[in-house]
């Protein structure tokens, strides 16, 4: 059987890495197909590439259990308009990325509907909430994950699962090799964002949610703005968790930061957050701290060039810890969600017997996916009371001079590399791809 000539293919996808693989995949697609049409769910990227979205992400990109129960109306209302659309248009495949609290609703009318359900990207069912198997088992047609360890849990569990590798592998080396080649080079980098190439560059990743950004990025602003990354080379602040005034007020301006805008978030609205930061801190540490150089990068390839170029990292847990691990960019992982959300997690999440990973004396479990694949902690992990800004200085530290901590992190993050790369030579997107083309014949 022939694959259709003008098929309509549905997609839902709501947060930034998911967006990036949706367009990555409907410009493969494009290629195969050329008449089939996109609907559902998608980012700013989705809609340039062409679909036609029911709903737009950045209207339902919330995080957290408490968040979402906040946001259960407006929610509600964009998955009705989803669901309508399903059983309108009955599309002929579906292609659901990640966003599992969306998703798996969706995947219950798609089934419903007779439409074959192609899941990229898991949820992390081997996490918590394993009692959504059964809804994996019945709705979802195949499961293609990116994580090596994935394939195995849900093969055993009765999931027909493969391994593809993991997409941004693909997406760096494309990146790398059409960018241009004067902005790789850390002078050609310097001259275009006004930054001064003589000086440790660090780069901060907070999030690509709104709820990210205002949980994590004051800590890593004040991190920016104090004396705290040198007072921690030399030992010189007392309390680890308690922000100390800086030794030398000016001494923070060796150091430039680099902030890349995620695709989900308005650079606008971040800089009128960052500008309230400013206030609220200038208050503390006085006007020599005005100096702080944060610069925010803007474009699709902002946050690889930010890893590429920096030092070192402070990476809010998510799909850019696993950039960072590709770039080989040495970080510290932190996160910051509501308490409820995190007492929550702390008691309910728990890893099958085969990852063989364990608490720590706090109790926590590693949550940064580098760790996991690693099998083991090699990255720090600053999570909630703990993500402070004097802690972050105390374990970002050693990375930014050469180390023994450096070199084992450098080390470590090359083999998490190698493990994410596809057991075949086509890549994840072209493998997902081949799935929905299988699908509609």
């Amino acid at each position: 059987m022939s694959t259709p000539t003008n098929p309509r293919i549905f997609l839902s996808a709501g947060e930034a890495s998911g967006d990036a693989y949706g367009a990555t995949l409907i410009a493969e697609l494009k290629r195969r197909i050329p008449a089939a049409t996109y609907t559902g769910l998608g980012g700013s990227a989705m809609a340039r590439e062409g679909q036609q979205q029911t709903v737009r992400a950045e209207d339902v990109a919330v995080m957290g259990i408490s968040e979402i129960v906040r946001h259960i109306p407006k929610i509600y209302a964009s998955y009705r308009r989803l669901v309508r659309s399903i059983k309108r248009d009955r599309p002929g495949v579906a292609v659901l990325i990640d966003f599992p609290d969306v998703n798996f609703r969706l995947a219950k009318h798609l089934n419903r509907a007779g439409v074959p359900v192609i899941w990229f990207v898991s949820p992390q069912l081997w996490a918590w909430k394993r009692g959504r198997l059964r809804w994996v088992q019945e709705r979802v047609s195949k499961m293609l994950v990116i994580f090596p360890f994935e394939e195995q849990f849900y093969r055993e569990r009765g999931v027909d699962a493969e391994f593809v590798g993991h997409p941004l592998l693909e997406a760096v080396e494309q990146a790398r090799h059409f960018a241009n080649p004067v902005l790789e080079t850390r002078e050609g980098f310097a001259d275009a964002h006004n930054l001064d190439p003589n000086k440790t560059w660090i780069a901060l990743l907070p999030g690509s949610r709104w709820k990210e950004i205002r949980a994590n990025l004051p800590a890593m602003h004040e991190l920016a703005m104090s004396d705290l990354i040198h007072a921690a080379a030399d030992n010189t602040f007392a309390n680890g968790t308690h922000l100390e005034l800086p030794v030398n007020p000016a001494a923070h301006t060796r150091f430039e930061f680099l902030l890349p805008v995620a695709s989900t978030i308005d650079p606008r609205k971040l800089a009128d957050f960052l500008a309230e930061l400013n206030r609220g801190h200038l208050k503390y540490f006085g006007p020599e701290a005005a100096g702080i150089r944060l610069t925010l990068l803007t474009g699709p390839d902002a946050a690889r060039q930010a890893l590429e170029h920096a030092r070192a990292s402070v990476v809010a847990s998510g799909t850019a810890t696993v950039l960072a691990a590709i770039v080989g960019n040495p970080f510290v992982v932190v996160y910051r969600v509501s308490p409820l959300t995190f007492a929550l997690a702390k008691k309910l999440v728990e890893y099958p017997e085969e990852m063989k990973l364990r608490r720590d004396r706090d109790g926590l479990l590693p949550v940064s996916m580098v760790n996991l694949i690693a099998g083991r902690r090699i990255v720090p992990e600053l999570l909630q009371d703990n993500f402070s800004a004097a802690n972050v200085a105390s374990a970002l530290s050693p990375l930014l001079v050469d180390s023994p901590e450096r070199e084992a992190q450098i080390a470590a993050l090359a083999a998490v590399r190698a493990q994410l790369a596809a057991p075949t030579p086509a890549d994840a997107i072209s493998r997902l791809a081949d799935a929905v083309v299988t699908a509609l014949n």
